[in-house]
């Protein structure tokens, strides 16, 4: 899965956005959201109207970005889950299928075990659903250069025109 560019149709956004509000409600959090590790908002669940969700996504990753350079000195490969524990709210941060970023952010009628059990759960759904999504654009991109009019050239081809 070495697309770095997917698409995502309205039948798979409606499988995300399902996945989160489960999420949201059954860790009882205040919201749930689904980032790319270029800081972009995939989908968000919840009460996310006195949030900046942009510039939270954009931390997120830079976040996440900036504990990859830890691990990385460290001699670990990435560390996939992050906890931010403030005095009201506090922040759950992993990583999905080496791409995704999941945050819940939540406050005490919620706890940090709960959180952590919902989000493997969610988390296993939402890697199968972006595994989905990847398989299938890797298809069509194949399919795609198979029908371009230069898949046929050769280095021989190049090689006489140029002759």
């Amino acid at each position: 899965m070495s697309t770095s560019i997917w698409v995502m149709y309205d039948e798979d956004f409606k499988e995300v956005n399902a996945e989160l509000s489960k999420l949201q409600m059954l860790a009882n959090s205040k919201v749930t959201f689904l980032v790319d590790k270029n800081g972009h908002l995939i989908a968000s669940a919840g009460d996310s109207k006195n949030l900046d969700t942009t510039s939270l996504a954009s931390l997120t990753a830079g976040n996440i970005a900036a504990t990859g350079g830890m691990a990385k000195l460290l001699g670990e490969k990435e560390f996939s889950i992050l906890f931010h524990e403030g005095e009201r709210d506090h922040i759950h941060v992993s990583i999905i299928a080496q791409r995704l970023i999941l945050v819940v952010v939540f406050d005490h009628r919620s706890s940090l075990g709960l959180v952590r059990l919902r989000v493997k759960k969610s988390g296993e759904v939402l890697a199968r659903i972006f595994t989905k999504i990847l398989t299938r654009t890797e298809k069509v991109d194949i399919e795609k250069e198979a029908r371009s009019p230069f898949a046929a050239i050769t280095e021989d081809d190049i090689d006489r025109l140029f002759s």
